[in-house]
Parts: structure tokens; sequence; C-alpha cells
């Protein structure tokens, strides 16, 4: 037997999968009839009087809202008994208000979301463009309405994001929304160029550089470069200061992940999924690990370094409780993460496990380079 919460439950997800079809007229799934699950034979004879208690409940709550509901009989000790079956909430508004916030603000703002789209870009005007949109707060959504106009009838090829010469726009409000942006404006593509994207290296060689080769380095991707030296050991950091600061390494580079950015971009390095030892090291937290079945997925067949249960044992007591805005780390939401070996697996599900009660981060960077170092300078594990 559903109790009003459960039905607002039920009501909140349905409202939630179908509001921008109904605001769009795409759908019409109103009025909306919500069955009750009436009691059992069992019920009725075993739960009587809470079967009624049940029943008046509800009864008193629709009235309460001038809600429909529909009944029916039960036979109870020889009894017909009737109880309710079904709920009706007779349209979207309603609904809105039986839930309350967000949703009558979320509807009115869809509803005048909706008719700008009609009336400005007729074309764009889907159910799905209105979904899109509904994030954006009044200002991104004038924004978003100025840039497409402007695009529909100016020719930005050629120009990056920060060069296009609108009112309040930055090059960053751009990239967020391009795709929204090249919609509305009825085009395949907006014509704009991307900065180049560079990698930074840090050469670990001695001898490379007491013969006065340079430490730092950048590659940009697309663009052919070589290093001045094939490397044996190639470390990816996770981090800048962990590349910037490594310690000297007969053969070796160490090479700024830039965190989540890695898997796109370091798979583009020609020469790098060639180096004999190819190492990750990262934080040992979620996104760690998420970052490194990434990079094998995108085909770099690399192995890790103090990512462990061994590594979390020892470091554990320079753990992160917070982030950098001082908010308690949550437990991120697992994921399927098939490029995992099992000791790094072992690991990854701790950290994602809500009743875990232990760090849930611990940064490279709290870890001696120096340790890192003897990692990498010890033979490999065949």
């Amino acid at each position: 037997m559903k109790t009003p919460q459960r039905i607002l439950t039920e009501l909140e997800r349905r409202l939630d999968a179908t509001w921008h079809q109904t605001i769009a007229n795409a759908s019409d799934g109103w009025p909306l009839r919500l069955p009750l699950s009436k009691p059992s034979t069992a019920d009725m004879t075993t739960r009587f009087p809470e079967v009624q208690r049940w029943a008046i409940d509800w009864r008193t709550w629709a009235a309460e809202r001038s809600l429909t509901l529909d009944w029916g009989n039960r036979l109870s000790s020889g009894t017909r008994q009737p109880v309710p079956t079904h709920v009706t909430v007779p349209d979207i508004d309603t609904a809105a208000t039986l839930l309350g916030a967000p949703w009558p603000d979320r509807l009115h703002r869809g509803r005048d979301h909706w008719m700008v789209l009609r009336d400005r870009f007729p074309h764009a005007a889907t159910p799905e463009r209105l979904r899109a949109v509904d994030p954006l707060n009044d200002v991104d959504f004038g924004l978003l309405c100025t840039a497409a106009a402007w695009f529909a009838t100016n020719d930005a090829t050629g120009r990056t994001p920060r060069q296009v010469p609108i009112e309040g726009l930055h090059g960053k409000w751009l990239n967020r929304y391009r795709g929204l942006v090249t919609a509305l404006a009825g085009k395949d593509s907006l014509g704009l160029v991307d900065r180049p994207s560079r990698v930074h290296i840090t050469y670990l060689d001695p001898e490379h550089c007491a013969a006065g080769g340079r430490k730092h380095d950048s590659i940009t991707l697309g663009d052919p470069m070589a290093p001045p030296y094939l490397p044996s050991i190639a470390v990816i950091t996770e981090n800048k200061d962990t590349a910037v600061y490594f310690p000297p390494l007969s053969g070796a580079i160490a090479i700024e992940g830039n965190g989540d950015a890695a898997p796109a971009r370091l798979p583009r390095i020609p020469w790098l999924a060639t180096v004999p030892r190819l190492i990750y090291w990262g934080d040992i937290d979620a996104d760690g690990y998420e970052i490194v079945d990434a990079l094998r997925r995108n085909g770099l067949p690399l192995t890790t370094i103090l990512m462990d249960q061994d590594a979390y044992t020892a470091y554990e007591r320079y753990g992160a409780w917070t982030d950098d805005r001082g908010n308690p780390i949550p437990c991120a939401p697992r994921k399927n993460l098939p490029n995992l070996t099992s000791a790094e697996r072992a690991v990854y599900e701790a950290l994602t496990d809500p009743a875990w009660t232990r760090t849930r981060r611990i940064e490279q960077e709290r870890i001696p380079l120096e340790v890192a170092r003897a990692h990498l300078a010890a033979p490999a594990v065949a």
C-alpha cells in the first residue's frame, strides 16, 4: 500500500522525465492516474485496522489538495469494504504545486524559455532543446539568444572563441555552450578554431641536463615533436608539481597529466605508447583511478606506482578530508572501470563505498618524490 510520500516520489520522477514535452505540446500525459497498490486479501484479513487508517489518511490527504480518488471494494471477513485504488493529478501545474520548490518556478521558467525559442528560433524549438536550456539562469539564457542571433547572420570562421565580438560574452562561456549556440543559430558549425593544446614535460636524465640540455619542454599536440633522447621510462603525474620537481633519473622523463585532461590529450603523443616503461602516478582517490582506466582504454599500456593498498596505508595520515573550498570530500559514485588491476580496484571500491569512514583522498604531493623515484629506479617486475 503506497503512502502519499511514495506517490509524490513517483510523481516527481514522472514530471522530471516529461515536463519539457508537456510545455512544448509534444505530449500530454495529463491527467495522470497513479495506482495506490490496494491492500491484499491477507492485509484485509489480518491488518484491517491498519487498512482502515490508510484509507482514511488517503481520503483526508486527497480532499485537502482537491484531488480525485478512485475507490474499489475488497472483501474483509465476508463483507465488502471500500478502499482507494488510484489518485488522479489533473494537470502539470497541480503536480508542481504538490511537489513544491523548485517545480513551480521551473515550469514558469520553462514556459518563458519555450516562448522565446518558438518565436526567435523556430527551427530549433524542440522539447529536447527546451530541456537543454533549463539549467541556464536569465543572464545566460539571454546571452545564449544574443550569441545565436549573431552567429546566424555573421561569419566567425577562423576566430577563436575569445575573438568573437559579442558584448558580455567570454571565451569560456562560448566553449561551454557552443553546442546550443550552434543549434539555435541553425548552423552545422560556428567555424571557430581552438588554440593549440600543449603538454608540458620535464627531462630527468642527469647526463642530458649536465650536457646543457634543457630541463623543461612542451609538446604542441598535432605538431611533430621528438624528445632529445628516447626515454626508457616515462612517468605521467596527475599534478604539475610532481612533474616539475621530480628527481633526476637516467633515461626518464616526467609528463604533466593535468588531471582528467590526460586521457584525451596524452594518447595523441605518437611516441608515448612506445616507451618501454610507461608509468602513471596520481592521487589516491576516485578521480585518480578513473583517469588510469581511461588512459588504458584510450591505448596507453601503463602501469601505476603508489596507488595500491600499501601506499594508502603508509600515507593515509596525510589524507585530505576537505576539498579546496573547505567542503567535506563526498563519496564519489562508483563507476565500471574494467581496465583497473585487481590491486587498483580494491582501493577504488573502498574509496567509493558509502560506508567507508577513512579518508577518501591522498594527494600525490603528500608522498615524497624520492619514494616515487625509488619505485621507478627499481627493476621492472615482469
